[in-house]
């Protein structure tokens, strides 16, 4: 069965939902993400990403990492994500700067699912986690293990704690655009600036 052409036809059918957005271009090509929700039962969606503005393979917890994320109805989602640009009064960002809208790989891409079971509670206080623990590809200093918390990581610890359904696991290190390819039954459309 082929999935439908864009998310909202396919989060009609349940009381929750998931999306992942994609810039395919970005990250020297090896894609970014960012996440958004269904605040279940309702048409709010709770979105955002870990921009990491500097580019710098290691940020230390607490040090700026581009993390934002916003609330509106599903069509405010698609637009400032399409557009790159979050107004500063929805955004609430941990010491970082609100994200320009000037970027040369914005997001173009966007996959969604609905899901019967959600938490937004818990999906809520991993976005704070995300916030605060800094951004890593590479050796942890602190461990000497080889890992990530990079956007990828935050996508998907967020949409997890959401509990979203048919959300593949994603490994340290993993490639954002091969991960967004084995989500399997989530619509598929193009993002465009609207």
């Amino acid at each position: 069965m082929a999935a439908p052409a864009d998310g909202a036809a396919v989060l009609r059918a349940r009381p929750g939902g998931a999306c992942v957005f994609v810039k395919p271009d970005g990250a020297q090509k090896f894609g970014h993400v960012g996440w958004g929700f269904r605040v279940t039962g309702t048409d709010r969606w709770e979105y955002g990403a870990v921009e990491n503005p500097s580019g710098r393979l290691y940020t230390p917890p607490g040090g700026d990492i581009g993390a934002w994320h916003a609330q509106g109805p599903y069509r405010q989602m698609l637009h400032d994500m399409s557009t790159d640009a979050i107004p500063h009064a929805r955004l609430r960002s941990r010491g970082g700067t609100p994200i320009p809208g000037k970027s040369s790989h914005p997001y173009s891409r966007y996959r969604c699912t609905s899901s019967s079971t959600s938490d937004v509670r818990a999906a809520r206080k991993m976005i704070r986690t995300v916030e605060g623990r800094g951004f890593l590809v590479g050796v942890d200093p602190r461990t000497g293990e080889l890992t990530s918390r990079d956007c990828l990581d935050a996508t998907y610890d967020v949409l997890k704690a959401y509990r979203t359904r048919h959300l593949t696991p994603a490994p340290h290190l993993g490639i954002p655009n091969v991960w967004v390819a084995t989500l399997v039954g989530w619509s598929d459309a193009r993002l465009t600036p609207g």
